[in-house]
């Protein structure tokens, strides 16, 4: 794939951001660049960065919201918005629509109870099988929480109608490409 891209109509529709390395001819310093990116990015982005938390406790006018917004891990924040979003879930669920492994739900929503925000509630026909709920505090926490994400929506939609289609589908091919690699596998194929 690496020559249909080397001087082709996607490599040509770039912007003139690029600077030194755009029309560098060295894969290697090209390479290099891509790497350093990418960690500045994932820096950027990394959630004990918690810049969503930053937001939240800018943007709160509930003492006792900020309070718990200061004790919550962005983690935390994702459990309770799936849990706000879907009402009624378990922690099957939770884990499917977050990404986030079950015994690390099961971990979370034990502190979102003892901190107000949820409640566990047997099935009625199933003593076992527990659902949670969002209480009224967890809501407050929970439409803040949306209201950042929005915000963060309309930035990445501003951002990313910077480039044309041909730089967005270049950006997708990489980005599936990337998301495929194993980090302990020695192969790349």
């Amino acid at each position: 794939m690496e020559q249909s891209f080397k001087g082709g109509s996607i490599v040509n529709d770039f912007s003139d951001s690029y600077h030194d390395y755009k029309h560098n001819e060295d894969k290697e310093f090209v390479i290099n660049k891509v790497k350093e990116l990418f960690i500045e990015v994932h820096n950027k982005h990394d959630p004990e960065e918690d810049e969503e938390k930053r937001w939240l406790i800018e943007n709160c006018h509930n003492t006792t919201i900020l309070e718990l917004v200061q004790e919550t891990t962005v983690m935390m924040l994702h459990v309770l918005d799936a849990i706000g979003q879907y009402s009624q879930v378990n922690s099957i669920t939770i884990s499917k629509k977050t990404n986030i492994p079950k015994g690390t739900v099961s971990k979370i929503t034990r502190k979102l109870i003892e901190k107000g925000l949820i409640l566990k509630v047997a099935l009625p026909n199933n003593k076992k099988e527990f659902v949670f709920n969002i209480t009224h505090l967890g809501i407050e926490l929970f439409e803040l929480h949306r209201e950042l994400h929005k915000r963060i929506e309309i930035k990445i939609n501003k951002f990313l109608k910077r480039y044309n289609v041909n730089e967005l589908q270049f950006l997708i091919y990489i980005l599936q490409d990337f998301s495929k690699i194993s980090w302990d596998n020695s192969e790349i194929d």
